[in-house]
């Protein structure tokens, strides 16, 4: 692969995991205003380490074993990191079944944003459709319907790859919900918690806002040394972003906007990837590009007009 092309991805992921987490920061800079410096400190030194090393890189070859299980995890981790030409055509000949599992996922999460979550409207027909929220559930059923139909005539394991997909992004969901309620809770003094507890809990919900970027991540690339230089660096900003300038991202209202329409971009892309669409490895990140920087110029204009 082309260094120039290796980097693109590199920043594309890296603004990826920034953008997509920006919920994920919001919440994390809210639970520590409660926390004393000090566990402030371990969050930003030891946050980053288990955030890069243990979440974000592994959750990766996790996602590739489980697509590849014959080839045992070790040999997966290993494989992936020194590109082993056997090992690799393996992943890409089962690369169908993560992708439309990833596509699926990220696509659900999109549509559950537009139809049923509170948003800054940053394109016309955004509040109509939270108006008909209640579609939510009738218009994902019939995408999984259709990709599972046309997925069992291409490769059944597909199929069963789109059905995890829409299984896990109801499982994390579940996770999420319970996490804005805690987040309520503590914010509010109704839920005492010591600062190793609040520690424990920040940890378990960046584990579940991860998934999103790792599974968008494969739209990108299937190359793991470039999801784990890209993702790594993205959990990295976001840490400091979280301690230091989040109440001026927060200005930029349009971000998540621009976070939700790549997220769909891209399981678009993985989807069709997964039904044998050449799609070229630069067309993810500079989708991501533009659709971010679209927002972006959008929030900034905004900002600018009423300051």
């Amino acid at each position: 692969m082309a260094l120039f092309e290796s980097l693109l991805i590199i920043f594309g992921l890296c603004l990826f995991e920034v953008i997509s987490s920006i919920d994920n920061a919001i919440i994390n800079g809210e639970v520590l205003s409660t926390m004393s410096q000090k566990a402030r400190k371990w969050f930003l030194l030891w946050g980053i380490l288990i955030a890069v090393i243990l979440i974000r890189g592994l959750l990766p070859f996790l996602i590739l074993w489980a697509g590849n299980s014959q080839l045992g995890f070790v040999d997966i981790f290993m494989a992936t990191l020194t590109s082993n030409p056997e090992v690799m055509k393996a992943i890409e000949e089962s690369a169908p079944i993560l992708l439309a599992g990833g596509g699926i996922f990220l696509i659900f999460l999109f549509f559950h944003w537009l139809f049923l979550e509170p948003k800054h409207y940053g394109i016309r027909g955004e509040a109509l459709i939270e108006r008909h929220g209640v579609w939510f559930f009738a218009v994902i059923s019939i995408i999984l319907a259709v990709v599972v139909w046309f997925a069992i005539k291409t490769n059944p394991l597909m199929a069963f790859g789109a059905v995890i997909g829409s299984t896990a992004f109801f499982i994390t969901h579940g996770f999420k919900e319970n996490a804005a309620k805690m987040e309520e809770k503590m914010l509010t003094g109704e839920t005492k918690m010591s600062d190793i507890s609040k520690l424990l809990y920040l940890e378990v919900i960046d584990a579940t806002f991860s998934i999103d970027g790792v599974l968008g991540a494969f739209a990108f690339t299937l190359l793991v040394p470039l999801i784990l230089i890209g993702n790594g660096l993205g959990a990295v900003v976001v840490r400091q972003l979280t301690i230091k300038n989040m109440h001026h991202i927060k200005k930029y209202k349009y971000l998540k906007n621009g976070a939700m329409y790549s997220i769909f971009a891209l399981g678009l892309i993985m989807t069709l990837d997964s039904f044998k669409f050449h799609i070229p490895s630069w067309f993810s990140p500079v989708v991501t590009f533009i659709i971010i920087g679209y927002f972006f110029y959008k929030s900034a204009k905004e900002l600018k007009n009423t300051s």
